[in-house]
């Protein structure tokens, strides 16, 4: 039938642009969505960029609260940096001349005199490194009303990655015991004469194929205790982070298997710990206060009837890769929570009393308190655990109590939950210290919006051009 004139029809040859035409709107729309995605995810990153607290230089170390004593925070992260506090919460000591600062204890008869174990990563060659990156661990002694340091001990080694002593411990005027990561030891040194005295060798009493690949980082000892008094007088506690475990050590009967605690790869009971503290029975242990760090707690277990025993726990939302904890003469708890950012106090009732911000604290000491854990086990204190519900906000926040929600917090919260811990702390320990969950699930989200937006304009150039792909097999006739 012929077609009327001024008749309102629609030719086969508009047909195409019409198509056309839908096709840049859609794909106007689509390149607008993937504008405001990069831009909401760019703007959740400069908005946390430069944000918290930065301790690698002097001039950004926050004042702390008041408290009766002084305080020493040593950090080993990207900067590392030794701190110590007045009362008054004013910085009384600052340096960060070393590559990384572990533990740290106070000298006996004189609190304001610290001694620890510090690392330099030479980058150089020269006499005492041929390959580099090369290792000095140092046992330094410093003045923090002086300033002045004293190098006690050092000694050189060939390889920079796990090439450190995370903790040393004094055993008389000229001894002391060292916790070596270099070659997975416990060794007891004399200062004066630099001679290696007694040693324990990890591999004497654990598989090479537990643990971490060796020689890799296979034991990761980083925590030495000598025990002073109690039935374990003599004895040497030392913390094996990648095999789960705080062994006890015999000088002459060496591994003490009867009191180890934990088991590799049983993380309900410890997950690469740090820094365990042993509690002698004239403070109510024995008992052995711990920083559960992958499992991002802190733990306390009592020895009874020859086991041990979880007597406490504590938890709170913000906490993530503690890697110490002491208990005070006063009941209280001092706790360096590395990925927190925070060091803090909890009291009996587990609420936070005082708090002060580090870029990736490692341990924390109450000078006039004593060297590490004084006070009393939590058994001895009745302390109940606490955790991270009883301390949250509930999903709340804001004011009068509304909800507020953030995609990209939630997006994070998610994350962190499907990763394993010890990825998600990897990228926290590398990422800068503003950097939290919202802000890695900020930069995931515009990777893959740009990811997304490249492929639809490849997509969209190839069709273009009048390239079509088909699927290999396809079906035919609706059979």
């Amino acid at each position: 039938m012929p077609k009327r004139d001024g008749e309102n029809t629609v030719t086969e040859q508009s047909l195409p642009s019409l198509e056309r035409v839908r096709s840049e709107i859609t794909r106007t729309r689509l390149r607008a969505a993937f504008v405001v995605l990069v831009l909401l995810s760019a703007a959740v990153v400069a908005s946390a960029a430069g944000e918290g607290v930065s301790t690698a230089s002097r001039e950004g170390v926050p004042n702390a609260p008041q408290t009766e004593n002084h305080t020493v925070v040593t950090e080993s992260g990207r900067a590392g940096t030794i701190t110590a506090y007045q009362p008054n919460g004013e910085v009384l000591y600052y340096n960060n001349s070393r590559t990384k600062y572990f533990d740290v204890d106070p000298v006996e008869g004189d609190p304001l005199t610290v001694e620890y174990a510090a690392t330099d990563t030479i980058h150089t060659e020269g006499a005492n490194c041929g390959a580099p990156p090369c290792t000095r661990n140092v046992i330094e002694r410093a003045d923090l009303e002086t300033g002045e340091v004293e190098v006690l001990y050092e000694r050189y080694d060939y390889k920079e990655y796990a090439g450190e002593w995370h903790d040393v411990d004094r055993i008389n005027e000229t001894h002391f015991v060292v916790a070596d990561m270099v070659a997975d030891q416990v060794f007891i040194v004399n200062t004066e004469t630099a001679v290696v005295e007694w040693l324990w060798d990890a591999q004497s009493d654990f598989p090479l194929e537990g643990g971490h690949s060796w020689p890799r980082d296979w034991a990761h000892i980083n925590d030495v205790e000598y025990i002073e008094s109690g039935q374990m007088e003599g004895r040497i506690m030392a913390s094996l982070r990648n095999q789960d475990q705080v062994v006890f050590l015999d000088r002459e009967d060496g591994l003490l298997e009867d009191w180890t605690l934990g088991s590799e790869n049983e993380y309900d009971i410890l997950h690469e710990q740090h820094n365990p503290d042993y509690i002698p029975e004239s403070q109510g242990g024995p008992a052995v206060l711990v920083a559960d760090s992958e499992n991002a707690q802190i733990k306390e277990f009592q020895r009874e009837d020859g086991e041990w025993k979880q007597t406490w726990l504590w938890e709170d939302d913000q906490i993530q890769w503690p890697r110490d904890a002491d208990r005070l003469p006063n009941g209280n708890t001092l706790i360096a929570d590395t990925h927190g950012n925070r060091v803090i106090e909890v009291n009996e009732s587990g609420d936070i009393v005082w708090e002060v911000g580090s870029s990736l604290p490692y341990e924390a000491e109450r000078l006039e308190a004593g060297d590490e854990s004084t006070g009393q086990s939590a058994a001895a204190l009745g302390l109940e655990n606490r955790t991270a519900a009883e301390t949250s906000s509930g999903g709340g926040g804001g004011e009068g109590g509304e909800l507020e929600f953030s995609p990209f917090e939630f997006l994070g919260d998610f994350v962190e939950t499907i990763l394993p811990h010890r990825i998600y702390n990897a990228l926290l320990f590398v990422s800068p210290v503003w950097m939290g969950a919202s802000e890695f699930a900020a930069i995931g989200v515009a990777l893959l919006t740009g990811l997304s937006w490249a492929g639809f304009e490849i997509k969209w150039q190839l069709r273009d051009a009048g390239v079509r792909f088909r699927l290999p097999v396809y079906r035919q006739g609706g059979e």
